[in-house]
Parts: C-alpha cells; structure tokens; sequence
C-alpha cells in the first residue's frame, strides 16, 4: 500500500485555474449580461425555444453557457418542488448530476469527432424516448458546425419538430458555417467579447484567491493578451503565478509573453517616423537580445499606429479610465504631430510587414527590413503634396534629408521634403545612410534642397479644396455640408454648424490648417446664421441652371413633343452649342449632331 504525502496529495488534485473557476450560474458569467436578461425573461414567462445556438471565440463560455441552461430547465428545487429557474439551486440531485457530468438525460456530444450521419440516427433514435428523471432531455453538441451536409440534413426534421421533452442546444466558433436552414429553427446567442477592464477585475478576483500577487500592469498585459477570451486568459494568469511563484510583476509577464515594454514600441515607432534608422535597429536587437519576439515587436507597433489614429481622429478616447498614462500623454503628443495619410500608410506597411515576418527564415532580419521601408516612407511626402510640389514649378526631383539624419523630422511636418517620384529605397555612395531614389534621371552628386512653399488658402473655398488634396475625406464632407460660414480671412474661420456636425469639429479644422499651412489658425463656432453651406449652394446653382434651359426653344420645342419629360445633368458643349439651342431652326438636325461632336442630342 503506498502512502501520498501531503504535498503529493495537493500536487495530484490540483486543478487548472480554468476549470477550477468555471461558472457554476449565471451570475458568474463574465460580460454577458444581454444572454442572461434574454433567458431570465423566457424562463419566467415559459417561452422557451426548443433549440439554441451558442457562438464566439473560443473561451467565453458557450459550452458552460449550455450545461448550465441545462441546470436551470432541469432544476427541481432544494425541496424537489421547484420548476425551471435562471437560479439553480445547486443542490437537487439535477443539479448535482449535472455539474457533475454524469446526468443519464444530458447527451453532451463533440461534433469534432462524431461527424457522421449516423452519430446523428442515435439522436433522433433516442428522441423518442421520454426522459429517465428529469424534466427534458437535452442534446448538448459542440462544435457543432463540424457535421456532415447529410448530418445536418438527418437531424432537419427533428429539430424542426422536436418532442415537447427534449432540448437542442449547439455552440460553435464558426456560426457562418452552419446551414441558414439549420440555424432558422434556433434561437441564436452571440457571446460577445469580454471587455478588458472585466478581465483585469475577474482576474484579480481569482489571484486573490489564490493568495498570488499580481501586478495591475501585469494584469492588463494578460487580459490584453486574452484577447476577449476568459479560459485563455486564466491560463496565461495560471502559467504566470507557476513562473513567478505567486509573485508576479510586469517584467516577468512581458518576458513570459515576449512582450516588448509599452514605452519601448513608443520609443522605437517615433525612431522610424524621425528617420532614426540606425538607432530604430539597435533598439530591435536590444529587445530581441532581451527576448522579445520580433513579429510581436510588430504587432505592438500595428496595435500603438491604430491608437494613433483613433486618438487623431477622436481625441477624447484618450479620457478613458482604463487608458494608461503612458498612451494617453505621449500617445496625443504624437497624434497631434502625425498627420493621418502617415498613420494609415505606416498601418498598411506593418500589416504587408506583419505577413513577410511569418514567412521569413529569419523573423529579426525581415523585422529589420521593415523598419528601414518604414523609415524610407516615412521621409516621403504624401501623393497629394509631391503633385502640389510639381505643379508650383518644382518639376526637378530633389532628395530630402536621408533618414538618419539630424533633420529628420515627423512626416508632414516642417523642414525640407523631396518630390518622390519613385520610392525604391536605394545606398549611399558611402554606404553609411540611405536614401530615396527620386528620379529615372541622371543623379547628380549633390542635388540642393527645395523648401517647399506650403499653401495659404484666402477663400474657405481653398480651405476645402485642400482638405481633399489630402484625403481628409470624411472633414472634407463634414465642410461641404455642414458649415455655415458666418466669417472668413486668412488665419480665422467662424462658423454655425449643423445638427449633424460633429462636435470637434472646429479642433478638426483648426488642427488641419496648422498642420497643413504654415499660418496659425483660429477656428470658432458662432450662433449666428451664417451663408448657405456649399452643398445647399451647388444644389441652388444647379436648379437655377435648369430654370434656365428650360426656357430656350429647343427644350421647350422638346417637351412639348415629349410630355413629361424632365432635365437631367446639364453639361456645358461650348458657345457653339449654346447658339443653337437658342436658335435651333437655323441648324439642320445632323449639322447640330456634328458640332456637339461626342455629346449628341
């Protein structure tokens, strides 16, 4: 007979923290509050379907979600009275059995495995029995989308018309699969995502429990790490507290996951807008020395490029409670500096760079090749201000600073920029910093620098004109259809907006013009009426050019013939054209045809 130690004995009942604290009710459940209210009301008004189907990412609790329904439609109560309940009791036999997967009348099937139709003859087989004890009989499958077309055709019709005793309920990770006449005869839950700031709570909950100190930051790096996911999450917390031994910080968490630290990718993404190529690549090696994995080192960069821009354009998701200091200071001190066809070029860039990273042989020299790229973009002037260079006479390419060097600069800001007409990447002659090839022409040793002369719009007309120079698309509709200007000069713009503007959108403006232009800008709303907005003008030209054709002979001549008949675009042939709608009997029809050439009548 051998005889366990204590020790041993604790060692072979431990449990993973994901099955140790997975919900036993519905208040336990973690970020799904609608689910519960949606059954909480069909259980107490008895409208219960007789098929469910449980989908989202892997670990937010579809299948516990559905022993647990299972619980609450078989409970019977401490006294064995009761009837089906969001609360179950927890001590019935149902209840205890259930928990305890072994309930005779609780079939859990893994469609992983049984795909089969005849996996599914065994349940319509045994629908037809009533169930051994409890109140229905229910069919839990997983995974369900895994079945056969002809699996899911066999079990059409008992799904359809399922005896009043039995109870379908499904989940799945991959809801799209499933066929739509399966899923007509389900009522569908989508578990949602849990929200960061619910892990970092439910998470700190069990560490405390398991007598474990875990850092606030080293919590968050594990709920970001999550994913939304809880079972994933409890097993990052569970591998940290085996790592540290019960005694968790930031660092072994980032060393854990290969994390690079939060201010580090902040470091390293401003190096490469600046041009700081040389210095960019020794912090890369630092942190791949450090142990960090350089896709990961990516991934941080594309995630802090996307808090940019959601900060560029919404400044107040900065106020977050949950946003930490370090994203919301020096995150809007980078904002402000970057402009937006920068940010969403870097994202596109990271994301191609992303993809190479995965496929390389070698992770760390693919990483690196992508911040040069990067770096080599980020000196390059947007298509819109390279076309402006070109059509203010600057028609010979010109390079700019290289990156590296000491006047490099965040793009779209000051400083000299190049006319780029080609964007290969290419050596010095000294091998020591790179620079842009500009041109197919013949390069000349030293080629001067051009300071660029950056527009200073007089009209608010120029003022939108410029905002879709620079793809500002959505500021640019905001302008044309939601201002009413009450006063313009260079440097100061007053205007009434519109129910449907957004609110910021004068800081939009304003932040715009300084970036764009080298004059400071004052943008200020005003209660005041204010002209029409541009769009309300085009449509009254647009009228009054109609009234106007159709008072011309010809036109009139036409609707006469054709009653009815209404005007459509109006487009301008030449004054050729114009005399001969007015006068339209001293031209015979084809002559007519030939002088509007392409555009006949």
């Amino acid at each position: 007979m051998t005889i366990m130690s204590d020790q041993e004995n604790a060692q072979a009942e431990y449990r993973v923290l994901a099955r140790k604290y997975r919900p036993t009710t519905f208040e336990e459940l973690i970020g799904q509050e609608a689910m519960v209210r949606t059954l909480t009301n069909a259980i107490d008004s008895g409208r219960l379907a007789h098929a469910f189907v449980m989908t989202g990412v892997r670990g937010i609790g579809k299948t516990t979600t559905a022993r647990l329904i299972a619980r609450a439609l078989n409970c019977i109560g401490a006294d064995g009275q009761g009837g089906a309940t969001i609360s179950p009791c927890g001590v019935c036999e149902h209840c205890k059995a259930i928990a305890e997967d072994r309930h005779v009348d609780i079939m859990e099937l893994d469609a992983a495995s049984r795909t089969g139709v005849d996996d599914i003859r065994e349940i319509i087989e045994g629908v037809r029995y009533r169930p051994t004890s409890a109140r229905y009989k229910i069919y839990i499958i997983d995974e369900v989308h895994m079945l056969s077309r002809n699996a899911f055709n066999a079990l059409l019709k008992t799904l359809e018309e399922p005896p009043e005793h039995v109870k379908f309920i499904f989940a799945t990770t991959e809801i799209r699969k499933i066929p739509i006449t399966v899923l007509s005869r389900c009522q569908r839950f989508d578990l949602r995502r849990v929200e960061q700031k619910d892990l970092i709570t439910h998470f700190a909950a069990i560490a405390e429990k398991e007598n474990a100190k875990v850092t606030d930051g080293a919590l968050a790096m594990i709920s970001r790490a999550a994913d939304g996911s809880v079972r994933d999450g409890l097993s990052l917390l569970d591998q940290a507290i085996a790592h540290c031994a019960s005694e968790v910080n930031d660092e072994q968490v980032r060393d854990m996951l290969g994390l690079a630290d939060r201010a580090q990718t902040f470091d390293l993404l401003d190096k490469v807008f600046k041009g700081e190529i040389a210095d960019a690549l020794d912090q890369l090696n630092d942190q791949y020395n450090a142990g960090a994995d350089p896709l990961v080192a990516l991934q941080d960069m594309l995630e802090l490029t996307h808090w940019l821009t959601r900060l560029k354009v919404s400044p107040k998701a900065a106020n977050g409670t949950e946003v930490p200091e370090t994203e919301r200071v020096r995150g809007m001190e980078m904002a402000e500096k970057l402009p937006i066809a920068a940010l969403t070029r870097t994202w596109q860039m990271l994301l191609k760079g992303i993809q190479e990273t995965t496929q390389a042989p070698s992770p760390l020299q693919a990483a690196e090749m992508i911040l040069v790229r990067l770096a080599y973009a980020a000196d390059l002037p947007t298509p819109g201000d390279a076309v402006k260079m070109i059509q203010q006479g600057s028609s010979t390419p010109q390079t700019s600073n290289p990156p590296g060097s000491s006047s490099g600069g965040h793009p779209g800001g000051g400083g000299t920029t190049a006319v780029a007409t080609q964007a290969a990447p290419m050596t010095s002659p000294d091998h020591s910093q790179p620079q842009a090839m500009l041109s197919s022409a013949p390069q000349q040793e030293t080629a001067p620098h051009v300071q660029v002369i950056r527009p200073d719009p007089q009209r608010y007309e120029d003022v939108v004109s410029l905002t879709n120079a620079h793809n500002e698309r959505i500021l640019h509709a905001n302008l044309v259809s939601n201002v009413h200007l009450v006063s313009f000069e260079p440097g100061k713009i007053e205007f009434n907006p519109t129910e449907h503007a957004p609110e910021d959108l004068a800081a939009q403006l304003a932040r715009f013009l300084n970036t764009h232009t080298d004059r400071p800008w004052t943008v200020t709303k005003s209660r005041s009426a204010g002209e029409a907005t541009l769009h309300q003008k085009a449509d009254a030209q647009k009228a009054q050019d109609r009234a106007e054709v159709a008072v011309t002979p010809l036109v009139m001549a036409i609707t006469e013939i054709f009653p009815g008949a209404t005007i459509g675009d109006i487009r301008d042939l030449g004054p050729k054209a114009a005399e001969i709608l007015d006068n339209p009997d001293e031209d015979p029809e084809n002559d007519l045809n030939d002088d509007l050439g392409d555009n006949p009548l």
